[in-house]
């Protein structure tokens, strides 16, 4: 008996809570209304925002696929005599490719930079300045990226500067560059190709006894790496040149 009283009370409380939710319901009706349609204009300005951020993500995506078909384009000097004219852009020279690569890249992050395609733009921007010889403008872009922190971009902007530093005769910078990119433990970027490239730096410089150790770090550190023999013909050579 005390069970189904219990029921019993419980089915009267719930019953008296609906009518007294009914009955609120009925005297504010007109703000309920106003509250459901708050409610739908908010979701379809989500949706629209959802739609236009879509919509602005492929266009950027488009823009910078355009743009890198440029990058990637031939120049008629690379062209084999009697081969076939490759379809698509082909430029005369190569300088004439990088400006416009570089121009189309740089629309790409102004329109959408704080996109990943336009991080990415910035990126190859970069990579057609060193292309160009205008390593200053390369060097104040890269650095920029490589500050963001982590993720690809950042990463490939350090090795990019490495490769600068390497192309416009600051050895020393390149190797430091090179071998931070070699001793960073987190760094998805290839330590025994980081490695490598700092050797192959010093020996370009003719600094030999220090791309000598250079190369024998590369197969003593990484012994399995695919550029151990290599790392190792370089030493064998360079021990001739003194």
């Amino acid at each position: 008996m005390k069970k189904e009283l219990r029921d019993e009370m419980k089915q009267d409380e719930l019953a008296s809570g609906l009518e007294k939710a009914a009955a609120w319901a009925i005297a504010h009706r007109d703000e309920i209304r106003i509250g459901a349609g708050v409610v739908v204009v908010l979701l379809a300005a989500a949706g629209a925002l959802a739609y236009f951020q879509g919509q602005r993500a492929r266009e950027a995506d488009r823009a910078f696929r355009d743009a890198l078909t440029t990058f990637e384009a031939p120049v008629t000097s690379e062209i084999a005599a009697g081969a076939d004219r490759p379809s698509g852009q082909v430029f005369a020279t190569t300088e004439e490719k990088y400006k416009t690569a570089a121009a189309a890249f740089e629309g790409v992050d102004r329109r959408f930079g704080s996109s990943k395609a336009g991080l990415r733009a910035r990126y190859y921007a970069a990579l057609s300045r060193v292309e160009l010889g205008q390593y200053a403008e390369a060097e104040k872009a890269l650095k920029e990226i490589q500050a963001l922190g982590g993720g690809l971009e950042p990463e490939l902007a350090r090795l990019a500067l490495a490769d600068l530093y390497r192309r416009s005769g600051q050895v020393d910078k390149a190797v430091e560059a090179y071998r931070g990119l070699a001793t960073n433990p987190t760094a998805n970027l290839p330590r025994d190709f980081a490695l490598l490239s700092a050797a192959q730096a010093l020996e370009e410089a003719r600094r030999w006894p220090e791309a000598r150790a250079a190369y024998r770090q590369v197969f003593e550190d990484f012994p399995a790496s695919v550029f151990a023999a290599q790392a190792r013909e370089r030493v064998e050579y360079l021990q001739t040149l003194g």
